[in-house]
């Protein structure tokens, strides 16, 4: 609530500024009058439009959309990775190598589990092994033919 009243504030302080310049008896084509008004009224309305941009939620969907981004990018770079390692990682390798929390590698290998791009294996000892098939055999793309070839 806020951010609607002050942004709302601010642009009626930057309307009256903008009012008062039109009414005033100074040469408007002038540098300094001009530095003026873009002081008296521009900072206000860029203000006021930030804190209502603010309260209406665009900052959160650019946030969200950062986050997306930056989750995509960790991906990519898990699949990258997946295939440098012969279609097979653990959480800890990918924690490792791009510097992330290992309970955030987790979850990325577990997203990506969920969309049924990899499949989870364990060994004798328990360790968790993030298997990529379609990398695994990546190898075979060149051999690949059409659906209705014999």
């Amino acid at each position: 609530m806020g951010q609607l009243l002050g942004g709302f504030a601010l642009l009626a302080v930057a309307l009256f500024m903008v009012v008062g310049f039109l009414r005033a008896d100074v040469d408007q084509a002038a540098l300094s009058t001009m530095v003026a008004l873009l002081i008296g009224a521009g900072l206000p309305t860029a203000g006021g439009s930030w804190l209502l941009a603010r309260h209406f939620g665009i900052g959160r969907r650019i946030d969200r959309r950062r986050e997306e981004l930056r989750r995509d990018t960790l991906e990519a770079e898990i699949l990258k990775m997946a295939e440098r390692h012969g279609g097979r990682l653990t959480a800890v390798e990918v924690a490792g190598e791009l510097a992330v929390a290992a309970t955030t590698a987790e979850a990325l290998l577990n997203e990506l589990m969920r969309r049924e791009l990899a499949d989870i294996e364990i060994t004798d000892s328990g360790l968790l092994v993030y298997a990529f098939h379609d990398l695994r055999h990546l190898s075979e793309k060149e051999t690949a033919r059409g659906l209705l070839e014999p």
